[in-house]
Protein backbone atom coordinates (compact mmCIF):
# COMPACT_ATOMS: atom_id res chain seq x y z
CA UNK A 1 0.00 0.00 0.00
CA UNK A 2 0.88 3.74 -0.50
CA UNK A 3 -0.48 5.98 2.01
CA UNK A 4 -0.81 9.22 1.10
CA UNK A 5 -0.69 12.15 4.24
CA UNK A 6 -2.05 15.99 3.59
CA UNK A 7 -0.71 17.81 6.32
CA UNK A 8 2.29 15.64 6.51
CA UNK A 9 5.09 18.10 7.31
CA UNK A 10 2.93 19.70 10.51
CA UNK A 11 3.81 18.88 13.64
CA UNK A 12 0.95 16.14 14.33
CA UNK A 13 1.66 15.13 10.50
CA UNK A 14 5.04 14.75 10.56
CA UNK A 15 5.01 12.40 13.27
CA UNK A 16 2.13 10.22 11.59
CA UNK A 17 4.58 9.96 8.80
CA UNK A 18 7.49 9.08 10.83
CA UNK A 19 5.88 6.44 12.70
CA UNK A 20 4.11 4.97 9.89
CA UNK A 21 7.44 4.48 7.49
CA UNK A 22 8.91 3.67 10.71
CA UNK A 23 6.67 0.65 10.65
CA UNK A 24 7.40 -0.27 7.27
CA UNK A 25 4.74 1.27 5.03
CA UNK A 26 5.09 3.28 2.37
CA UNK A 27 3.88 7.26 2.73
CA UNK A 28 3.77 10.22 0.40
CA UNK A 29 3.19 13.57 2.04
CA UNK A 30 1.31 16.61 0.54
CA UNK A 31 1.50 19.85 2.35
CA UNK A 32 1.31 23.36 1.37
CA UNK A 33 3.92 24.43 3.70
CA UNK A 34 1.82 27.76 5.30
CA UNK A 35 2.62 25.42 8.85
CA UNK A 36 4.88 22.42 7.66
CA UNK A 37 8.48 22.32 7.95
CA UNK A 38 9.95 19.87 4.83
CA UNK A 39 13.11 19.10 7.57
CA UNK A 40 10.64 17.60 9.52
CA UNK A 41 9.64 14.24 7.23
CA UNK A 42 12.07 11.46 6.98
CA UNK A 43 14.04 10.95 4.02
CA UNK A 44 11.80 8.03 2.58
CA UNK A 45 8.59 10.20 2.36
CA UNK A 46 8.56 12.37 -0.87
CA UNK A 47 6.99 15.61 -0.31
CA UNK A 48 4.38 17.14 -2.89
CA UNK A 49 4.08 20.99 -2.08
CA UNK A 50 0.70 21.56 -2.58
CA UNK A 51 -3.11 22.29 -1.09
CA UNK A 52 -6.27 19.89 -0.72
CA UNK A 53 -7.79 22.73 -2.82
CA UNK A 54 -6.41 21.65 -5.67
CA UNK A 55 -8.18 19.01 -7.33
CA UNK A 56 -5.86 18.54 -10.44
CA UNK A 57 -2.97 18.26 -8.51
CA UNK A 58 -4.15 15.64 -6.00
CA UNK A 59 -5.84 13.50 -9.15
CA UNK A 60 -2.15 13.91 -10.19
CA UNK A 61 -0.72 12.80 -7.40
CA UNK A 62 -3.35 9.99 -7.03
CA UNK A 63 -2.76 8.24 -9.97
CA UNK A 64 0.94 8.66 -10.05
CA UNK A 65 2.30 7.39 -7.02
CA UNK A 66 -0.81 4.77 -7.31
CA UNK A 67 -1.90 5.45 -3.40
CA UNK A 68 -4.04 3.13 -1.92
CA UNK A 69 -5.21 5.39 1.18
CA UNK A 70 -5.24 8.67 2.30
CA UNK A 71 -4.54 10.29 6.01
CA UNK A 72 -5.86 13.61 5.82
CA UNK A 73 -4.72 15.92 8.29
CA UNK A 74 -4.33 19.08 6.30
CA UNK A 75 -6.84 21.68 8.16
CA UNK A 76 -6.94 24.81 9.64
CA UNK A 77 -7.00 24.08 13.52
CA UNK A 78 -7.20 27.45 15.92
CA UNK A 79 -10.46 27.97 17.45
CA UNK A 80 -9.95 31.98 18.39
CA UNK A 81 -8.81 32.29 14.96
CA UNK A 82 -12.14 30.10 13.32
CA UNK A 83 -14.58 32.72 15.70
CA UNK A 84 -12.26 35.60 13.35
CA UNK A 85 -12.17 33.69 10.18
CA UNK A 86 -15.51 31.25 10.35
CA UNK A 87 -15.89 31.51 6.40
CA UNK A 88 -12.04 30.83 5.86
CA UNK A 89 -12.06 27.70 7.58
CA UNK A 90 -15.29 26.55 6.33
CA UNK A 91 -13.24 27.07 2.88
CA UNK A 92 -10.50 25.82 4.03
CA UNK A 93 -11.48 23.05 6.10
CA UNK A 94 -14.55 21.73 4.40
CA UNK A 95 -13.86 22.70 0.83
CA UNK A 96 -10.65 20.76 0.96
CA UNK A 97 -11.89 18.06 2.15
CA UNK A 98 -14.77 17.99 -0.22
CA UNK A 99 -11.79 18.33 -3.09
CA UNK A 100 -9.91 15.28 -1.71
CA UNK A 101 -12.72 13.25 -1.41
CA UNK A 102 -13.93 13.70 -4.69
CA UNK A 103 -10.50 13.00 -6.36
CA UNK A 104 -10.06 9.76 -4.00
CA UNK A 105 -13.50 8.18 -5.10
CA UNK A 106 -12.63 9.50 -8.92
CA UNK A 107 -9.31 7.30 -8.25
CA UNK A 108 -10.82 4.28 -7.06
CA UNK A 109 -8.65 5.00 -3.39
CA UNK A 110 -10.98 2.50 -0.81
CA UNK A 111 -9.58 3.92 2.55
CA UNK A 112 -9.63 7.29 4.07
CA UNK A 113 -8.60 7.82 7.96
CA UNK A 114 -10.05 11.45 8.35
CA UNK A 115 -8.72 13.91 11.66
CA UNK A 116 -11.22 15.07 13.69
CA UNK A 117 -11.35 17.34 16.98
CA UNK A 118 -13.03 16.17 20.14
CA UNK A 119 -13.81 19.72 19.58
CA UNK A 120 -17.20 18.09 17.77
CA UNK A 121 -18.68 17.21 21.15
CA UNK A 122 -18.54 21.18 22.53
CA UNK A 123 -19.14 21.25 26.43
CA UNK A 124 -20.97 17.86 27.18
CA UNK A 125 -22.08 17.54 31.24
CA UNK A 126 -20.47 14.03 31.50
CA UNK A 127 -17.52 12.56 33.29
CA UNK A 128 -15.80 10.68 30.43
CA UNK A 129 -17.05 11.67 26.36
CA UNK A 130 -17.65 8.19 24.77
CA UNK A 131 -18.14 8.28 20.79
CA UNK A 132 -21.94 7.64 21.52
CA UNK A 133 -21.63 11.86 23.57
CA UNK A 134 -23.67 14.26 21.21
CA UNK A 135 -21.82 16.24 19.20
CA UNK A 136 -22.74 19.87 19.62
CA UNK A 137 -19.81 22.15 18.70
CA UNK A 138 -19.19 25.76 20.03
CA UNK A 139 -17.24 27.29 17.36
CA UNK A 140 -16.89 27.20 13.91
CA UNK A 141 -13.57 25.04 13.93
CA UNK A 142 -15.45 22.34 15.99
CA UNK A 143 -18.34 22.53 13.51
CA UNK A 144 -16.36 22.39 10.34
CA UNK A 145 -14.61 18.86 11.89
CA UNK A 146 -18.22 17.61 12.81
CA UNK A 147 -19.25 18.71 9.07
CA UNK A 148 -16.32 17.22 7.90
CA UNK A 149 -16.93 13.55 9.62
CA UNK A 150 -20.45 13.93 7.94
CA UNK A 151 -18.59 14.16 4.65
CA UNK A 152 -16.57 11.45 4.96
CA UNK A 153 -19.04 8.80 6.11
CA UNK A 154 -20.96 9.56 3.11
CA UNK A 155 -18.71 9.44 0.72
CA UNK A 156 -17.28 6.43 2.04
CA UNK A 157 -21.03 5.04 1.81
CA UNK A 158 -21.44 6.42 -1.53
CA UNK A 159 -18.58 5.38 -3.16
CA UNK A 160 -17.56 2.55 -1.43
CA UNK A 161 -14.57 3.95 0.65
CA UNK A 162 -13.56 2.67 4.30
CA UNK A 163 -13.25 5.27 6.31
CA UNK A 164 -11.90 6.14 9.91
CA UNK A 165 -12.65 9.27 11.62
CA UNK A 166 -9.94 10.17 14.55
CA UNK A 167 -11.48 12.58 17.41
CA UNK A 168 -8.19 13.97 18.73
CA UNK A 169 -8.15 15.23 22.63
CA UNK A 170 -5.39 17.74 23.83
CA UNK A 171 -2.17 16.86 21.93
CA UNK A 172 1.72 17.44 23.43
CA UNK A 173 4.72 16.54 23.71
CA UNK A 174 7.32 15.52 20.86
CA UNK A 175 9.37 12.12 19.68
CA UNK A 176 12.60 14.37 19.33
CA UNK A 177 13.24 18.20 19.99
CA UNK A 178 13.63 18.82 15.91
CA UNK A 179 9.95 17.65 15.89
CA UNK A 180 7.79 19.86 18.65
CA UNK A 181 5.50 21.68 18.23
CA UNK A 182 6.18 25.89 17.32
CA UNK A 183 3.39 27.47 17.82
CA UNK A 184 1.73 29.27 21.11
CA UNK A 185 -2.14 28.08 20.99
CA UNK A 186 -1.87 25.33 23.44
CA UNK A 187 -1.41 25.01 27.16
CA UNK A 188 1.67 23.72 27.56
CA UNK A 189 3.76 26.25 24.79
CA UNK A 190 1.98 29.01 26.18
CA UNK A 191 2.68 28.53 29.29
CA UNK A 192 6.54 27.80 27.86
CA UNK A 193 6.20 30.95 26.70
CA UNK A 194 5.29 33.06 29.86
CA UNK A 195 8.05 31.65 31.54
CA UNK A 196 10.18 32.32 28.79
CA UNK A 197 9.95 35.82 29.13
CA UNK A 198 10.00 35.91 32.58
CA UNK A 199 5.84 36.34 33.63
CA UNK A 200 4.12 34.21 35.42
CA UNK A 201 1.79 31.47 33.87
CA UNK A 202 -1.92 32.02 33.34
CA UNK A 203 -5.33 30.13 34.27
CA UNK A 204 -8.37 31.07 33.36
CA UNK A 205 -10.55 30.86 36.03
CA UNK A 206 -10.34 28.77 39.16
CA UNK A 207 -13.89 28.30 40.38
CA UNK A 208 -15.15 25.47 38.53
CA UNK A 209 -17.28 22.12 39.58
CA UNK A 210 -13.43 20.41 39.73
CA UNK A 211 -11.16 19.08 42.66
CA UNK A 212 -9.01 22.33 42.45
CA UNK A 213 -11.02 24.78 40.82
CA UNK A 214 -9.68 24.55 37.63
CA UNK A 215 -10.40 23.10 34.30
CA UNK A 216 -10.02 19.10 33.44
CA UNK A 217 -8.35 17.70 30.15
CA UNK A 218 -7.33 14.15 28.91
CA UNK A 219 -4.01 14.80 27.07
CA UNK A 220 -1.85 12.68 24.84
CA UNK A 221 1.47 12.28 23.86
CA UNK A 222 1.89 13.28 20.12
CA UNK A 223 3.96 9.90 19.22
CA UNK A 224 0.46 8.23 21.05
CA UNK A 225 -1.10 9.66 18.74
CA UNK A 226 1.01 9.02 15.50
CA UNK A 227 0.72 5.22 16.53
CA UNK A 228 -2.84 5.70 17.08
CA UNK A 229 -3.10 6.64 13.69
CA UNK A 230 -0.80 3.64 12.24
CA UNK A 231 -3.60 1.21 14.14
CA UNK A 232 -6.40 3.25 12.50
CA UNK A 233 -4.72 2.50 9.07
CA UNK A 234 -3.97 -0.66 9.82
CA UNK A 235 -7.45 -1.48 10.33
CA UNK A 236 -8.52 0.24 7.07
CA UNK A 237 -6.55 -2.43 5.64
CA UNK A 238 -8.77 -5.22 6.76
CA UNK A 239 -12.28 -3.39 7.28
CA UNK A 240 -15.03 -2.25 5.55
CA UNK A 241 -17.60 0.56 6.59
CA UNK A 242 -16.97 3.40 8.80
CA UNK A 243 -15.32 3.86 12.74
CA UNK A 244 -15.16 6.96 14.89
CA UNK A 245 -12.85 6.58 18.00
CA UNK A 246 -11.86 8.98 20.16
CA UNK A 247 -7.86 9.16 20.98
CA UNK A 248 -6.94 10.03 24.16
CA UNK A 249 -5.61 8.41 27.51
CA UNK A 250 -8.84 8.32 29.20
CA UNK A 251 -7.28 10.21 32.36
CA UNK A 252 -8.19 13.93 33.51
CA UNK A 253 -5.09 16.10 34.56
CA UNK A 254 -6.19 19.94 35.25
CA UNK A 255 -5.07 22.90 34.40
CA UNK A 256 -3.17 23.76 37.66
CA UNK A 257 -1.62 20.10 37.92
CA UNK A 258 -0.62 21.01 34.14
CA UNK A 259 0.94 23.88 35.61
CA UNK A 260 2.69 22.17 38.53
CA UNK A 261 4.98 19.65 36.39
CA UNK A 262 5.49 22.17 33.65
CA UNK A 263 7.20 24.43 36.75
CA UNK A 264 8.94 21.10 37.77
CA UNK A 265 10.36 20.11 34.50
CA UNK A 266 11.67 23.69 33.91
CA UNK A 267 12.77 24.71 37.12
CA UNK A 268 10.98 28.10 37.06
CA UNK A 269 7.56 27.14 40.19
CA UNK A 270 6.80 30.95 40.22
CA UNK A 271 2.74 30.89 41.02
CA UNK A 272 0.31 30.69 38.25
CA UNK A 273 -2.00 34.65 38.29
CA UNK A 274 -5.22 33.31 38.08
CA UNK A 275 -7.83 35.43 35.37
CA UNK A 276 -11.28 35.24 34.59
CA UNK A 277 -12.79 32.67 32.75
CA UNK A 278 -12.73 32.15 29.09
CA UNK A 279 -15.74 31.76 27.63
CA UNK A 280 -16.78 28.46 26.42
CA UNK A 281 -14.46 26.56 28.25
CA UNK A 282 -15.97 23.00 29.98
CA UNK A 283 -14.95 22.33 33.36
CA UNK A 284 -13.84 19.22 32.26
CA UNK A 285 -13.50 17.13 29.14
CA UNK A 286 -12.14 13.37 29.27
CA UNK A 287 -12.08 10.60 26.88
CA UNK A 288 -13.13 7.06 27.15
CA UNK A 289 -10.71 5.32 25.61
CA UNK A 290 -12.51 1.96 25.28
CA UNK A 291 -13.58 1.55 22.08
CA UNK A 292 -9.76 2.67 20.61
CA UNK A 293 -8.47 -0.37 23.07
CA UNK A 294 -11.42 -2.66 21.84
CA UNK A 295 -11.03 -2.13 17.81
CA UNK A 296 -7.88 -0.43 16.87
CA UNK A 297 -6.06 -2.14 19.73
CA UNK A 298 -4.25 1.03 20.10
CA UNK A 299 -3.41 2.73 24.35
CA UNK A 300 -1.77 5.52 25.37
CA UNK A 301 1.41 4.64 27.00
CA UNK A 302 2.86 8.02 27.65
CA UNK A 303 2.25 10.23 30.66
CA UNK A 304 2.04 13.46 31.10
CA UNK A 305 5.18 14.59 32.58
CA UNK A 306 7.22 12.67 29.40
CA UNK A 307 5.18 14.96 27.47
CA UNK A 308 6.17 18.21 29.07
CA UNK A 309 9.85 17.17 29.51
CA UNK A 310 9.65 16.30 25.57
CA UNK A 311 8.21 19.45 24.90
CA UNK A 312 10.46 21.35 27.10
CA UNK A 313 13.60 19.74 24.68
CA UNK A 314 11.84 21.42 21.50
CA UNK A 315 11.26 23.99 23.20
CA UNK A 316 14.68 25.29 23.95
CA UNK A 317 15.86 24.05 20.81
CA UNK A 318 13.67 26.12 18.86
CA UNK A 319 13.28 29.14 20.96
CA UNK A 320 17.06 29.38 21.80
Amino acid sequence: MTWLITGGAGYIGAHVARAMTGAGERVLVLDDLSAGVPARLPADAPLVRGSALDGGLLKRVLAEHAVTGVVHLAARKQVAESVAQPTRYYQENLGGLATLLEAVAEAGVERFLFSSSAAVYGNPDVELITEETPCAPVNPYGETKLAGEWLVRAAGQAHGISTVCLRYFNVAGAATPELADTGVFNIVPMVFDRLTRGEAPRIFGDDYPTPDGTCVRDYIHVSDLAEAHLAAARHLSGQSGDLTVNIGRGEGVSVREMVTVIGEVTGDRRPAVVEPRRPGDAPVSVASAARAAGTLGWSARRGVREMIDSAWRGWQLHHH
